[in-house]
């Protein structure tokens, strides 16, 4: 057993009697103070409790001379339950009941005999782990998030008031926009960390300014754990965003005009895949590839056609709203064919490039739950959040051959100072997504979008290539009941499930009101809800969907949907 002690100068002399006493039967720390000058309580509660929650102690003893100040100083910490117990059956109460790991002593209040009495009961008594006891230290803990904006109160009541409005509408509402996710309180963390305050252009070791050992150190972790997540043999944790992601790629081995071969945006594929109306269609030549008409998939012999009689300079696979799995190897094939036909028509050509885009299914291929393309591919870029549920930002991983000119496209090239406090997310994210949990959680996205997607299919809505293979499908609506896309999202939100309109495989509707809507179970999934729960989603869906007009219906879910998520807290 390893004890932490701190005391102001009102406590100093019970700390020196407890240390001495606990000192014969456990490992103890002393953080101070050091004798009975005035001092300041919190500097002593703040050490102590940091040893406390970085795991350095078991238990932190602390004391003044009312110990008032010592319970307010400790409760600031995270992980940390401090007691102010001035009796034996007090200490032993709040350490089975509440779990409590920090002793308070009022110095004024207890005699040596009565606080060695006390300190002994309280280490000596096991938490008692009972339903309700662990219930209600998750809710301490989680004090439903508020504690995180709390600030924010004093000093920006307008900016607090969103943030609270965020918190709420997460808590109630079933969330299944299949680009969405919850991160951990410790992403959140570090995301919102001191770490904004450096501005650190350039790369560990070779900053532009001085000051950048704790920014270089955090991002060569993330870099590193991002290499050992994926098995990659570089990355470059410095991208804003996807899309950043996609054009540090583009920089790194096109020129303008080179011809890129992607998924068509409408069926599927991403805006900086090559849309028209962005960065990447107005650089590039863009020669978009299509799903078949009748199966909705992708069709790789059709593809291979494609490459050979195009030849494009990279070849783009990766998708926003594709619901079935990608097969790697075989669009691996076809770049080797396609780089074969270029080099026989000139053998000074470089041939074609494997660029693989899977920001949707990057947790999954984490968690084991989706083919990794990075053995395969060139270059493969993400976003961090979705399935990986992450900080919002980018990520791209290349074989070595590429890291310099990967990350000399982002940074002189595309970008100045990085976002440190977001790269630290990603260092926590990473690590969070190559844990055993992780790949149990991965595991049971696919599991509930299954289940959700054969209850919609059940009640005789038509599902997009017939079903889904990852966290996302899509419900064709207009055929199924005649609708459009935007009026189903509006008709669900209203009752408390959120979706987005999409288009499908050669929709005949506007990208503004669309044939479909797109579902996907990676959030409901992060919050603890399994296959009995998205069954019961699926089937209040197709109840809002048989008759979006019927506002009772929709009065009746939004209940039943708040019910239900009030049962699964986001973290």
């Amino acid at each position: 057993m390893k004890i932490v002690f701190g005391a102001d100068h009102g406590g100093y002399e019970l700390k020196q009697a407890l240390v001495a006493e606990f000192s014969k039967t456990a490992e103890t720390v002393d953080c101070g103070c050091g004798g009975k000058d005035s001092c300041d309580y919190p500097d002593f509660a703040d050490d102590a409790c940091e040893a406390l929650i970085e795991g350095r102690a078991d238990f932190a003893i602390l004391v003044c001379t009312t110990g008032e100040g010592m319970s307010m100083s400790a409760n600031r910490f995270h992980g940390v339950r401090a007691a102010l117990c001035t009796d034996a059956g007090t200490a032993r109460s709040t350490r089975a009941h509440n779990d409590a790991n920090a002793l308070v002593l009022g110095a004024a209040n207890v005699s040596v005999e009565k606080a060695l009495e006390i300190a002994r009961a309280f280490v000596e008594t096991p938490f008692s782990a009972g339903e309700r006891h662990v219930r209600r230290i998750a809710k301490i803990d989680r004090a439903k998030r508020l504690a995180e904006c709390s600030a924010l109160a004093e000093y920006d009541p307008e900016v607090h008031a969103a943030v609270l409005a965020q918190i709420r509408q997460e808590d109630t509402e079933i969330n299944l926009i299949a680009s969405e996710n919850t991160s951990s309180r410790a992403v959140r963390a570090a995301s919102g960390s001191v770490l904004m305050n450096k501005y650190a252009e350039g790369y560990p070791a070779h900053r532009w300014y001085s000051g950048c050992l704790p920014v270089d150190a955090v991002e060569e972790l993330a870099r590193t754990r991002a290499c050992a997540l994926f098995g990659a043999e570089h990355a470059n944790v410095q991208p804003h965003c996807g899309s950043a992601a996609n054009m540090a790629v583009y920089l790194a081995c096109l020129e303008p005009g080179d011809k890129i071969l992607s998924l068509s945006l409408d069926q599927g594929g991403h805006l900086s895949h090559g849309s028209p109306v962005n960065f990447s269609g107005k650089l590039y030549k863009i020669v978009p590839y299509t799903t078949n008409r009748e199966t909705e998939r992708i069709d790789y012999g059709e593809l291979e056609k494609l490459a050979l009689a195009e030849k494009p300079r990279l070849l783009l696979s990766g998708a926003s709203a594709y619901p079935r799995s990608l097969d790697f190897k075989r669009i691996r094939e076809i770049v080797d064919k396609t780089t074969a036909a270029m080099k026989a028509e000139n053998p000074d050509s470089p041939g074609c490039i494997m660029m693989v885009d899977m920001a949707h299914i990057a947790g999954l291929v984490a968690g084991g739950a989706h083919e990794s393309p990075v053995p395969y591919a060139d270059f493969v870029t993400t976003t961090t959040h979705k399935t990986l549920r992450g900080p919002r930002g980018g990520l791209v991983l290349c074989k070595k051959e590429w890291a310099k000119k990967l990350d000399s496209a982002v940074f002189p090239g595309m970008q100045g100072g990085p976002l440190e406090n977001i790269i630290a997310g990603k260092a926590v994210c990473f690590k969070e997504a190559a844990s055993p949990e992780f790949a149990a959680y991965a595991r049971q996205v696919v599991a509930n979008c299954k289940a959700m997607c054969e209850t919609i299919a059940s009640r005789g809505y038509r599902i997009v290539s017939g079903g889904t293979d990852n966290h996302l499908f899509l419900v064709d609506v207009k055929s199924s009941k005649g609708i459009t896309g935007k009026d189903a999202a509006a008709a669900l939100d209203a009752a408390g499930i959120v979706v987005n309109k999409n288009t499908i495989p050669f929709d005949s509707e506007s990208p503004f009101r669309t044939s479909g809507i797109r579902i996907g179970t990676a959030s409901v999934t992060t919050r603890g809800m399994k296959e009995e729960e998205c069954r019961k989603i699926g089937g209040w869906i197709a109840d809002i969907l048989d008759d979006i007009s019927d506002l009772s219906v929709q009065s009746r879910v939004k209940e039943l949907a708040a019910a239900l998520t009030a049962g699964f807290p986001v973290p």
